[in-house]
């Protein structure tokens, strides 16, 4: 049977057909779909949501061991919290077969940076594939199963954000049934103690070596002999770009399995083509090989390391020719800059966290990493996930040391919050700092599309779970100044916030009130009820102070003729926030 699936859907049916048994990730664009996909395979496969990115490779590291196949899938910056397990996997190998996927974000669509971690298979020395559409994408899960098993070690997949996205035909196949394989104790084995370590880091070599063979052996890397006065090597997305600008002018080296290289197979090509392109995405991973082999090439002096590839790049870049496009008057196009929903939980906090002075917010990755721009302007610092606590530490043991009276305050999302901001709090209780930090508990995890967490009761495969109750942890973990509120009551956002000022000890704010996009569980329903309404403005009334526009709501419209506000009946989910700011009360609300 054929489908027409994503690179994410494919790779979901690469790991039910491969056999894998267990599968763990943390949700991050443009990976989440991946394990969303295998969820509904519950009778084959166990996949769970893991706190991070960390904690689901250790969980797949842990089923291979014991003999299971296993996956872990993660966005391009999650291999960075994940990194440690990595490498210290990479030395000891593998029991059952097990693939990491690293889909990178070429472009920053929706990340802190654009890093190409395919220097991460170089650097860990395991092996890597990369898919150029969804076929491969699936097929690349069971040859990265087999490389594993074959080799002994981890398989790095790398997807990109097209192929992560994009959609092409897939043929599929039946599941591989395979027991799993028996477990025998061997700490000199998987315990990388320096003893034994040593010996490992031998090992890897040979193993490395061994790849080295299979590179140039393997039908994952194979010509297309075309015209040979223009040879191409390339993977991933790349290739199909390539394609498209070349088609039958060109000869291409299509490589598969990009780490080790298949060096014999590179100089066989180069040596029978006239000019040597190398188009890649991102960085020059590919080419500083071939470089580095003596081999002449051309790449990354004409073609850009920023950005996402595309055709048209490819085109200007190597051939000087640009494609015409309609014409058109830019001053005709509306900016539409990202925002806060409509009725969004986080807008009451950073409203009222917008009218206090003296403060430095630092942030988190999240939906509230919106809190940055116009009309708000309230975070001042986003860097990683869960930085916001531990940042925000840092800067109150600094201002304080200098005996200056500007307070940090730590914004971080619930999810965000479990990943890695837990330990940025005990930090803080530990080392007592006076930061305030703030815990937007969502109920969900919000900016990757709604995927359950430890806070919402439930798991990646629907059965109930333990709600963790974030008050009775921050106190556990030391914190005695705790308050919940919630954050679309103004009076009691700018009480909590007042209050946390003017402790000297270390407080946590949480606000509490689900994502308004979010599908309410049976859980939601119990303690928020149904409280979606409208809100209209008395025209009459209306004054056009524009104070409500200033809580950077997308429902909210002025009207430049007639100088007075109108709510938008689609967007308006009857928050009240406006309600509450509005001087002269020409705004109420009118149903539930």
């Amino acid at each position: 049977m054929k489908k027409l699936l994503t690179g994410n859907e494919a790779v979901a049916r690469g790991a039910y057909e491969a056999g894998i048994t267990f599968a763990s990730a943390y949700p991050g664009t443009p990976s989440t779909e991946i394990l969303e996909n295998i969820a509904p395979y519950k009778k084959d496969i166990t996949a769970e949501w893991a706190p991070n990115e960390k904690v689901a490779l250790e969980s797949a590291i842990g089923a291979s061991i014991v003999g299971a196949r296993s996956f872990a899938a993660m966005k391009q910056v999650g291999v960075n919290v994940a990194a440690d397990p990595l490498f210290s996997f990479a030395y000891t190998g593998c029991n059952g077969g097990i693939v990491l996927v690293s889909a990178d974000e070429p472009g920053i669509h929706s990340s802190q940076n654009e890093q190409d971690n395919r220097y991460y298979a170089k650097f860990a020395k395991v092996p890597m594939l990369e898919p150029s559409n969804s076929q491969e994408a699936k097929d690349m899960v069971k040859s990265g199963i087999d490389i594993s098993e074959r080799f002994g070690t981890l398989t790095l997949l790398r997807m990109t954000t097209r192929i992560c996205h994009s959609k092409s035909i897939v043929q599929l196949s039946e599941r591989e049934e395979v027991e799993k394989k028996p477990y025998i104790k061997n700490p000199e084995k998987y315990a990388t103690t320096p003893a034994y370590a040593k010996k490992m880091r031998v090992e890897i070599e040979e193993r490395l070596k061994r790849l080295k063979e299979f590179s140039d052996e393997t039908e994952l890397n194979y010509f297309e002999w075309n015209d040979k006065n223009i040879g191409i090597i390339s993977s991933g997305v790349a290739y199909q770009h390539a394609k498209e600008v070349f088609g039958n002018k060109a000869s291409y080296l299509k490589l598969g399995f990009t780490f080790p290289l298949p060096m014999k197979k590179i100089k066989e090509f180069a040596s029978q083509v006239e000019t040597l392109y190398v188009i890649e995405e991102v960085e020059p991973f590919i080419e500083e090989q071939i470089k580095a082999e003596g081999i002449n090439c051309i790449g990354k002096e004409k073609i850009p390391n920023i950005g996402e590839l595309n055709a048209d790049i490819i085109r200007k870049s190597l051939l000087g020719e640009d494609r015409p496009t309609i014409q058109y008057d830019s001053s005709d196009v509306v900016s539409r800059p990202p925002t806060l929903c409509a009725g969004c939980p986080h807008r009451g906090l950073f409203y009222e966290l917008s009218k206090k002075k003296n403060i430095i917010v630092t942030g988190d990755i999240g939906c509230y990493g919106l809190g940055v721009a116009d009309p708000l302007n309230t975070v001042d610092t986003i860097i990683c996930m869960g930085a916001s606590v531990s940042t925000g530490h840092g800067v109150q043991k600094a201002l304080s040391r200098y005996n200056d009276d500007m307070r940090a305050v730590a914004v971080i999302g619930d999810s965000t919050f479990f990943h890695t901001g837990m330990n940025s709090l005990l930090d803080i209780a530990y080392n007592k700092s006076n930061t305030v930090t703030i815990i937007l508990d969502n109920r969900t995890t919000g900016m990757t599309g709604h995927q359950d967490n430890p806070g919402t009761g439930y798991t990646l495969q629907g059965e109930e779970a333990r709600d963790l109750d974030i008050p009775t942890l921050c106190k556990a973990i030391g914190i005695k100044h705790v308050k919940v509120v919630n954050p679309l009551q103004l009076d009691e956002v700018k009480e909590a916030l007042d209050w946390a000022l003017k402790l000297q000890e270390p407080s946590v704010i949480i606000t509490r009130w689900p994502c308004v996009l979010k599908r309410h569980s049976e859980l939601d329903k119990k303690e928020f009820g149904d409280y979606i309404g409208l809100c209209v403005v008395e025209e009459e009334k209306c004054i056009g102070c524009k104070k409500c526009i200033k809580t950077g709501c997308p429902a909210l419209q002025f009207d430049k003729e007639s100088k007075k506000v109108r709510i938008d009946k689609v967007q308006c989910v009857g928050c009240e926030v406006c309600v509450q700011v509005c001087p002269v009360d020409a705004i109420k609300k009118v149903g539930e």
